[in-house]
């Protein structure tokens, strides 16, 4: 039996926490690489590795905090306490990373390092059990993409405001960046997040919760190596991340350089903020196309072309010099556009498969594979942002803070031309590879709940 389509308030409240999730997967990636090297004197080298390991920390984090909310019991459910000790943590950790310092070079980059570690466990706290919910809040295959829509389309606006303000912040004492425009940016965007965050928390008060696993077989409670091996065992969802790290790392690469794309090709700092917009704006405006897209040609085959697009809008910015600023913006819309159906099917497939797991093994182990998942994702958009650094400390990219301007060597200029392009579009060339192998389909999960027969209550 298929759930009853859920309520547009539901919707609503579930979609909203991605104004918080959005927020801190964008700006740490969009700023944090620019703000060590060009605010705080790191070398690219060093730079790269303190963005990135502190979330190489959600490799051990996240599949805990995924273990841990499938065994809670509570009676506000599973899930949403864990959303609110994430909510109340994470802004003023956000805002300490950006508060500034009067160090400079490695001990910059360690103090800013440790307040990321602490931002990245409080993000764990709030998304990992966010991304476990849909799964359980309804067992039809297309209304997971609807509900999905609703938090794609509030991530849009909240990537869109927050990669959009948060330079303009940055850049508001004088027109170039400084420590006290990062610590305003800090304090603004770290007050969006929380309002995105616990909307969430309250908007999902009423969820209902789909059982599958029957009073004999409760949710798992083995270790967390064995809890792993299973979803080893889970050859969607190992496709799946295989194909979603591949695209994640590209959209970090991208990222990452998007700031010295502005700086150094466009020769305009301020461009950064266009450019974002440029990136993210399609986002809101394509979302339910890429529902219909995924109806049509199944989400496998939405995947091959939203990838496509993606990959070709990466190439044409190769030919910014030659074509200039209206031209890249261009370019830049349609990365936009497949990034869009990216995000939207990374997700609706992800639950696609903690279904498939349920229902296969009887048990409920969907914050374990989030939590994995959440991890891969994290850790993979800071390594692009890591890759990016190292490709500049080797072709020989020279740190600064803003009172000693210097100008970098041709061999800088070309790798952040071409690396934060054509790397991106390899990447994704290769999970267009990964997707042609990808097999689950709504066929496949009837087949399997034919043999089960979930039931529905609400909220405790």
């Amino acid at each position: 039996m298929r759930s009853a389509p859920l309520p547009r308030s539901l919707r609503i409240g579930y979609g909203i926490g991605s104004f918080g999730t959005g927020t801190f997967s964008t700006v740490p990636g969009l700023l944090l690489l620019y703000y060590l090297t060009n605010v705080l004197d790191v070398p690219a080298g060093v730079a790269g590795v303190a963005v990135f390991v502190p979330k190489a920390w959600d490799l051990l984090i996240n599949p805990l905090v995924g273990r841990w909310s499938d065994r809670t019991v509570s009676r506000h459910g599973a899930r949403r306490p864990w959303l609110l000790a994430g909510a109340l943590t994470l802004p003023p950790l956000f805002a300490l990373m950006f508060a500034g310092t009067s160090l400079r070079g490695v001990p910059a980059a360690l103090y800013v390092g440790g307040w990321f570690v602490l931002a990245a466990t409080a993000y764990a706290l709030f998304e990992v059990p966010y991304k476990a919910m849909p799964a359980e809040m309804t067992d039809d295959y297309h209304e997971q993409s609807v509900l999905l829509t609703w938090r794609m389309a509030f991530l849009g606006v909240a990537i869109l405001l927050s990669g959009g303000l948060a330079p303009l912040l940055v850049n508001s004492r004088g027109g170039d960046p400084t420590i006290p425009g990062y610590r305003l940016m800090g304090l603004v965007i770290g007050a969006v997040m929380l309002a995105g965050l616990l909307g969430a928390y309250f908007g999902t008060a009423r969820a209902p919760r789909i059982v599958r696993c029957g009073p004999d077989r409760p949710a798992a409670h083995a270790t967390l190596r064995r809890q792993l091996a299973a979803a080893r065992g889970n050859r969607p969802f190992v496709l799946l991340a295989c194909l979603g790290c591949a695209q994640m790392l590209a959209a970090g690469i991208m990222l990452a350089s998007a700031p010295y794309f502005a700086s150094y090709i466009l020769a305009d700092t301020g461009a950064i903020t266009t450019i974002f917009l440029a990136l993210i704006g399609p986002m809101v405006l394509v979302m339910p196309g890429w529902v219909a897209v995924s109806r049509r040609y199944g989400k496998r085959g939405a995947m091959v072309v939203a990838a496509g697009l993606f990959l070709l809008g990466g190439a044409c910015l190769t030919l910014t010099p030659a074509f200039g600023a209206a031209y890249a913006h261009l370019s830049t819309m349609l990365v936009g556009v497949g990034y869009a159906g990216l995000q939207l099917l990374q997700f609706s497939m992800l639950a696609d498969t903690l279904v498939y797991d349920e229902l296969r093994s009887g048990a409920n182990r969907a914050g374990v594979f989030t939590g994995l998942w959440t991890a891969l994702e994290t850790v993979t958009m800071a390594l692009g942002a890591m890759v990016f650094g190292w490709l500049l400390g080797a072709a020989g990219f020279i740190s600064s803070d803003p009172d000693k301007p210097v100008a970098q060597p041709d061999s800088a200029v070309d790798a952040i031309l071409f690396g934060g392009t054509l790397l991106p579009v390899v990447l994704t060339a290769a999970s267009i590879a990964l997707t042609a192998r990808y097999d689950l389909t709504a066929q496949r999960l009837d087949d399997l709940r034919a043999h089960r027969h979930p039931v529905s209550r609400p909220a405790a």
